[in-house]
């Protein structure tokens, strides 16, 4: 059988902590600034934790070297 390859665009979104966790950037800033407030541009810079049950997917499908 040929080896599992780690899916090329997961490798730029996701990243695996050392606990196993999948930390992700924060959903809901890519347009539409204007609409949000100041206070929630602000919380939602830096990254995030995935919930367990899309993270199970993300390192069984997309990351399975991880």
């Amino acid at each position: 059988m040929p080896k599992m390859k780690t899916k090329s665009g997961a490798k730029k979104r996701f990243k695996l902590t050392a606990s196993g966790k999948v930390k992700t950037g924060q959903a809901g800033k890519r347009h539409g600034m204007i609409k949000r407030t100041s206070k929630q541009i602000r919380n939602l810079r830096g990254m995030t934790v995935l919930k367990d049950c899309d993270a199970k997917v993300v390192k069984k499908k997309f990351l399975p070297n991880g």
